[in-house]
């Protein structure tokens, strides 16, 4: 045994006892006739006292040495109040340095200089840092409390196939080329979507697997190539039930995991309400300055920019930051132009409110009446700062919400350490492609759409709306499902009007359709974004920093060289040729 008790868990109450320590050597402190080494394990770090017995022993050590100790705890006369073992310290009577270790390319601290890629390049070294190893178990709590909910509603935890069929999706497949069938390929999971409803129709029930999937797409902060879904299927259950039972585990890891109480039911909008007041459908409803419609205000307005909106039925919306007009200059305006073109709006019409009048460029456009109707309905004050984009109800909600997002953040109004859940129900079925001029699934070809909806699948596309519902958290998407269609015929009639004829439907989905002819339940489910809820509760500001060995943002690691270059001969045994 080379240890009696972890390093971050000696207390006053082991004052006197005889200890074994084992760990990393995080500061070493040098004050002549005694030594002071602080030994870091993953619970914390430790003070040991070396006397000058150890005088040539300890003056080779540096930071990151490995190093096992035997001591006695004695309580410190200069007690440390930030550190949990502040109290104590170990007089060391036996030394062994297990290891040396070379000067490391970063700190091993919370608080470290080093680029991303460097820590990414030296992964194994910036994990070692305290901040990094809370982040991973705080991963590895969130996944216990989930499993244990799960497993006291009798979930069965069950593995679906890493190596299954390419079937669309909606994002791109990562292929495995087969070597015992040449020119034929395997594709990595974007989701088990269609293996877990072929569980519910074998008769599970309950279903819940923490999944692997993989998407090859651009990547962002809050998104990977290849990483973990809480997936979940049910069958016999209603939306309201599966939403419930979603709510309790969501309450139960936010008290086991945060120490936070939070309250259920959890709000709910829907798809529509959540564009119309906050222009997105992940919310962030922490801070208000919601999107307010003035449509109305501009009827018979002269302003060409409104005119033309008018006539073609689209939508006029305002948002309205208090006390920030002040400081509003003509940089910070156009700043603000370019996002919200950046996020779809053709332009964007900035207003500073005085008194009784509005500035700025716009104004000359305006009525008398109008500005006297913005004060009322804006219920404005003097320099408060509004936005207005116009332009059709969708690209008005849109861009308007990404810049409410935009000045939340920069006004600090997004405390990381505030967490607000809310349901977003009701999506749309399908969204219109202008680049394939034709209409998609919103969420994926299985959802079922709303009973009273159906007979729109055969007259009005765009009203048809969806069993559809995300579950979202401080203006992030936690996870997202649906209730399933499980009747064969309507699954036929949606893969129609997707646009796929009946050979693509067999090749793509034929096992599948097969499956649905012999007695399918009514099921449904949805699947959570494990890094994604991590990342929240770790309050951390990238997805990478609760992944162990995650990729870069152009989709690489640097510490591995993935992806990389393969033997020729390996790609001859899988008949594949690289070309140019």
């Amino acid at each position: 045994m080379l240890r009696t008790i972890e390093n971050g868990k000696l207390r006053l109450e082991h004052v006197g006892q005889s200890v074994e320590l084992v760990g990393w050597v995080a500061k070493k402190r040098n004050f002549g006739q005694l030594v002071f080494i602080d030994l870091r394990d993953r619970t914390g770090i430790c003070q040991l006292v070396f006397d000058e017995s150890f005088s040539e022993k300890t003056k080779s050590i540096r930071n990151e040495y490995v190093l096992h100790v035997k001591g006695s705890v004695h309580q410190r006369k200069d007690a440390n109040p930030d550190l949990a073992t502040g109290e104590v310290e170990v007089l060391v009577t036996e030394l062994e340095i297990i290891n040396s270790a070379k000067t490391t390319p970063l700190i091993i601290a919370d608080e470290t200089d080093a680029l991303e890629d460097t820590r990414m390049q030296y992964r194994y070294l910036d994990l070692r840092r305290p901040i990094m190893q809370k982040r991973l178990m705080m991963r590895h709590a969130i996944t216990r409390s989930m499993r244990d909910y799960l497993d006291h509603q009798d979930f069965i935890e069950i593995e679906t196939p890493m190596l299954g069929k390419s079937t669309p999706e909606g994002a791109r497949d990562y292929l495995v080329p087969s070597r015992v069938h040449p020119g034929q390929f395997y594709a990595l999971p974007q989701s088990p979507q269609l293996y877990k409803q072929l569980l519910m129709i074998s008769g599970f029930e309950r279903y819940y697997q923490f999944a692997r999937c993989f998407r090859d797409e651009d990547l962002r902060a809050d998104r990977q190539t290849d990483f973990t879904q809480v997936d979940i299927e049910t069958s016999f259950l209603s939306e309201v039930e599966i939403q419930t039972m979603m709510e309790e585990m969501m309450v139960k890891l936010m008290k086991e995991v945060k120490g936070i109480d939070i309250q259920a039911p959890f709000p709910r909008l829907t798809y529509e309400q959540a564009m119309n007041r906050f222009g997105s459908d992940k919310p962030d409803n922490r801070f208000g300055m919601e999107l307010q419609d003035i449509t109305d205000i501009f009827t018979n307005s002269s302003f060409k920019v409104f005119q033309n909106v008018i006539e073609s039925k689209g939508s006029i919306k305002a948002i309205v930051v208090p006390d920030f007009a002040q400081g509003l200059s003509r940089k910070k305006q156009d700043a603000y132009t370019n996002y919200a073109k950046k996020n779809g709006a053709k332009g964007l019409v900035i207003l500073k409110a005085d008194e009784k009048d509005l500035t700025g460029s716009a104004r000359k456009f305006l009525s008398d009446e109008e500005v006297q109707n913005l004060f009322e309905r804006l219920e404005l004050k003097a320099n408060d700062a509004v936005f207005i984009v116009s332009d059709t109800w969708l690209k008005t909600c849109t861009a308007l919400g990404a810049l409410r997002n935009q000045i939340g953040s920069q006004l600090g109004l997004k405390k990381k350490n505030e967490f607000s859940f809310l349901w977003v129900i009701d999506f749309p079925m399908f969204e219109w492609s202008e680049e394939e001029q034709r209409y998609q699934a919103c969420h994926h070809p299985f959802t079922q759409p709303k009973a009273e909806d159906i007979p729109l699948l055969d007259t009005d596309l765009s009203k048809v709306k969806a069993n559809a519902y995300d579950i979202i958290l401080n203006g992030y998407e936690l996870g997202g499902g649906s209730l399933r269609i499980h009747d064969n015929q309507l699954q036929k009639k949606i893969f129609e009007i997707l646009g796929l004829s009946d050979e693509e439907i067999r090749n793509k989905f034929g096992f599948f359709i097969d499956a649905f002819q012999y007695g399918t339940p009514p099921h449904g489910g949805l699947a959570f974004g494990l890094d994604r809820i991590a990342m929240i509760l770790s309050e951390s500001d990238s997805i990478r920093d609760v992944i162990a060995f995650p990729k870069n943002a152009s989709a690489s690691d640097p510490m591995s060289k993935a992806p990389s270059n393969v033997d020729p001969k390996q790609l001859e045994e899988l008949h594949i040729e690289i070309t140019k």
